[in-house]
């Protein structure tokens, strides 16, 4: 992923030059804002390929920037917070956010959450579920375009997120089926050494708000399915 451009907002100055010589040290490239309104001006006029995002920043705060840059992109948006707090953690997911990493982080940490956003970001129509000739996936009054990577509600398109394109994609590989919190973490977010299950059930709150919400059934202590 070399020459990836990453929009990192932060206001302290030694986490944003140390984290971006980081970034920098393993090929990505960096346009670094201290303050909200200008990375919003950053992120307009350079249009980067994800934007890392300190919630606590001033002029503009990371939550308000987060909704701000999913009302014009679906470009992966990862939250930086100082707290691992669920108040701040599910603001940052409810405004449109694919991740989050609590501070202090580790360099090595970073990126790699950085990588596998990235890769579901740009994963092709192949990694999805297909079925015979790529035919349509219906499920109720909603139909999934497996080779055009579009959902569609009544006959009204579906303006998903990258991500959520991924979780519904994978409850419709095995619709019926009980998916447990940690087998989406590992199959959609890509985190073979765990994560956080509160990323989940955001977007899978998310998720039901624009296809339904008795189309993903929660199973209590197991995990989610959807109905057929």
């Amino acid at each position: 992923m070399a020459g990836t451009h990453v929009l990192f907002v932060e206001d302290d100055d030694v986490i944003r030059e140390a984290t971006t010589l980081a970034l920098e040290r393993d090929g990505f490239q960096v346009t670094a804002a201290p303050d909200g309104l200008t990375g919003l001006d950053a992120f307009r006029a350079r249009q980067p390929d994800l934007a890392l995002l300190d919630v606590m920043v001033p002029g503009l705060d990371g939550v308000s920037l987060c909704r701000r840059i999913r009302d014009e992109s679906t470009v992966p948006v990862i939250m930086v917070s100082a707290r691992a707090d669920a108040i701040d953690v599910v603001l940052g997911l409810e405004a449109g956010a694919d991740d989050y990493v609590t501070k202090p982080f580790d360099g090595a940490v970073l990126v790699a959450r950085i990588r596998a956003v990235l890769r579901r970001f740009r994963a092709s129509a192949a990694d999805g579920p297909q079925d015979e000739g790529g035919a349509l996936l219906s499920f109720g009054d909603i139909a999934i375009d497996p080779e055009g990577l579009e959902v569609t509600r009544g006959g009204e398109r579906l303006a998903l997120t990258p991500t959520e394109l991924r979780l519904l994609l994978e409850f419709a590989a095995a619709p019926g089926t009980v998916l447990s919190r940690d087998r989406l973490l590992t199959r959609v977010w890509d985190y073979e050494w765990g994560g956080d299950t509160r990323v989940v059930d955001v977007h899978v709150q998310r998720l039901r708000a624009k296809v339904g919400q008795d189309r993903i059934e929660t199973v209590r202590g197991f995990g989610y399915k959807l109905r057929a």
